[in-house]
């Protein structure tokens, strides 16, 4: 099995740029494309903020730091830049039709060896490959959010996802110093499966008026020790995220009890989508 020698990152935004940041940080080459000018610029401007607050608990120089992660990461507009990548890891919107129009694309200039990740949170990973001419080299890699802190990564094999592709990602996440965890073609894989549901019946609590926002996310964190709650939760994962998430839960497994609530309908209508809009269950303009 080779080693992945240089990475290439579909998408800046949170997830992206969280993923280019640890495998620039382990000191592997990574490219990263997107097609917004401006989400280029703030992914180097987060990466570098997240890089400096690493390298000071470390003790380590934020300045040399900084220097030499960034030092690791190319960012374009153009594809061809996966051109002489092992590795592609696509983090653009959890949407199938966009995640398969990246792939066609991704799989027109990658090496004819590269392999092939998705970081959906819920979409079949037998779908995405099914866009390609490489199917057997198509694998997921969930990362968690926020990436650099987080320690898991779900991996997750499509229908003909071999064992070499398999095991590739798992000693890469590893490498950089993820713990990845295995699991099947399912909705939501195990992750989102469980989680989703919580968030929603949270979101369900408050649109109903069993308590407020800061009652409901406190309740969670004292009597069931969650670090974080329900709703602040989604704001960080950003709403609209968790309503795709959803959707696809209660299409791909027919089941309504994965039924978006209608208050997070109307919020991602809004443009309340979390952190990332500065406003979402809660207000971060404020915090």
């Amino acid at each position: 099995m080779a080693k992945i020698q240089k990475v290439g990152v579909l998408g800046a935004g949170t997830m992206g740029n969280g993923i280019a940041q640890v495998f620039a940080q382990a000191g592997t080459p990574v490219s990263v494309v997107d097609t917004f000018p401006g989400a280029l610029e703030k992914a180097k401007a987060t990466i570098e903020k997240s890089v400096r607050k690493v390298a000071e608990k470390a003790g380590k120089s934020p300045d040399e730091e900084a220097r030499a992660v960034l030092g690791r990461i190319a960012f374009g507009a153009e594809t061809g830049a996966f051109e002489g990548c092992d590795l592609v890891v696509e983090a653009i919107v959890e949407d199938l039709p966009a995640k398969v129009a990246a792939f066609r694309a991704i799989d027109a200039v990658a090496p004819a060896g590269a392999i092939l990740a998705s970081n959906t949170s819920s979409i079949s990973i037998t779908r995405i490959a099914a866009a390609t001419k490489r199917p057997a080299s198509v694998v997921g890699m969930h990362f968690m959010n926020p990436v650099p802190v987080m320690k898991l990564v779900e991996i997750i094999r499509g229908q003909l996802t071999s064992d070499e592709t398999a095991a590739a990602v798992v000693e890469a996440s590893k490498a950089v110093g993820k713990i990845p965890v295995e699991a099947s073609d399912f909705p939501g894989f195990v992750s989102n499966r469980v989680l989703m549901p919580m968030i929603n019946e949270a979101i369900f609590c408050l649109h109903e008026g069993v308590a407020k926002a800061e009652a409901i996310d406190e309740v969670m964190k004292l009597g069931m020790n969650h670090p974080i709650g329900p709703l602040a939760l989604a704001d960080l994962i950003g709403n609209d995220v968790c309503l795709a998430i959803l959707e696809v839960l209660q299409r791909d497994l027919g089941d309504d009890k994965y039924r978006p609530c209608p208050l997070l309908r109307r919020m991602v209508a809004a443009g309340l989508l979390g952190r990332k809009t500065g406003r979402g269950f809660f207000d971060y303009a404020k915090r």
